[in-house]
């Protein structure tokens, strides 16, 4: 969790300092005030990169070299930092030492974004969804790195020797490597999947209690054939991905979602149930890591009104309150502050507005 945070030359975020506590915080501002910005400084922290543009230095204000946001932690209080220019690149630092890794950044600062498209989950794609189960894995599964960073590197081996058109038995050495690790991935997923599931139902069905009486179940894409292996897979395909120029099968094409009564999630909700779903996700990603005693880190929800009505708005609070994370939520709803004060003591109010931060007494 983080204290005093400053955020200089990020959009129309000039030079700005607060500090949230461990609770709830709320930002409160008009469209284009800069609540977002704020949302995407802090997940610039714990994860290197933005969520609103592809380039870094589409995210720096107009007329300024580089951007920074600062930050400290509250248990020890050690600094983070991160700085980007386009002539330096990225530098961060954790504790006054550089940090080379990204994947060194997300284990120091868990970090989950509810955007404000919350519906992305069903029309972006599997990878997308990939990213949300595989980031829960990262944070409760020691192996689970291991395994995904050494797949990906046999992966970029063997397409690099299917794009050099080598023959088939050197294509094949990378196989057997390929194949033990993508096992490894897929049993880890579905087991994480299932751990969720037992979660998302509790959440789904309460803040949707209309689906109370629904079956829901787990459907799984391994990324290759159901009726075979991996192994088997690899085998038989070896002259289509030669074709296609590289690897189709794998843990790398993986999908999942969860169905409603054998249904499709997508085909039977709402606007407003999507934003419900990948709210009880979210929240039964953070419950499902309870029991790992690894630290549970920041929850950042952009524009949770829309959408969503009071009576819904009640109930994701009251659970959000129970959750063990520091949460930043945004919203253009003053009303929302009235809500938060009825359910929750630990908060805090900032308005946003013009790009500066302004705290405001409860």
């Amino acid at each position: 969790m983080l204290s005093e945070i400053t955020i200089r030359n990020l959009r129309n975020i000039t030079d700005e300092s607060f500090v949230p506590v461990t609770g709830i915080n709320l930002l409160v501002g008009p469209n284009g005030a800069g609540k977002t910005s704020v949302l995407e400084a802090i997940h610039l922290l714990g994860l290197g990169r933005t969520f609103r543009s592809r380039a870094l230095k589409n995210a720096i204000q107009f007329d300024k070299q580089q951007l920074q946001v600062v930050a400290k932690t509250i248990q020890n209080k050690m600094p983070i930092g991160l700085q980007y220019s386009a002539e330096a690149g990225l530098e961060i630092r954790f504790n006054n030492a550089p940090l080379k890794k990204l994947s060194d950044l997300a284990a120091q600062l868990p970090l989950q974004l509810i955007p404000a498209n919350s519906h992305q989950f069903f029309e972006q794609g599997p990878r997308f969804r990939r990213q949300l189960l595989d980031w829960g894995l990262f944070h409760v599964e020691p192996s689970f790195n291991f395994h995904w960073q050494s797949y990906k590197k046999v992966l970029q081996q063997r397409n690099a020797s299917i794009r050099q058109k080598k023959n088939f038995k050197e294509i094949q050495l990378w196989d057997q490597h390929l194949i033990e690790h993508g096992n490894q991935l897929t049993d880890l997923r579905k087991k994480r999947l299932d751990t969720i599931l037992k979660q998302f139902e509790f959440y789904f069905k309460l803040v949707c209690p209309q689906f109370e009486n629904s079956k829901l179940s787990l459907k799984y894409k391994t990324g290759w054939s159901r009726e075979i292996t991996f192994e088997e897979s690899i085998k038989l395909n070896i002259e289509r991905d030669y074709q296609l120029g590289y690897t189709r099968s794998g843990a790398h094409a993986a999908d999942w979602s969860f169905k409603i009564d054998e249904y499709e999630a997508k085909d039977v909700f709402s606007r407003g149930q999507q934003k419900l779903f990948f709210l009880a996700l979210s929240m039964a990603q953070i419950k499902s890591s309870e029991a790992t005693n690894k630290p549970k880190g920041i929850l950042l929800i952009d524009d949770l009104s829309s959408e969503l009505d009071e009576i819904h708005l009640e109930i994701i609070l009251r659970q959000l309150n129970t959750m063990p994370v520091q949460i930043f939520i945004s919203s253009t709803d003053e009303s929302l502050v009235a809500l938060v004060n009825k359910i929750e003591n630990n908060y805090a109010l900032f308005h946003v507005k013009h790009g500066q931060i302004i705290p405001k007494q409860i």
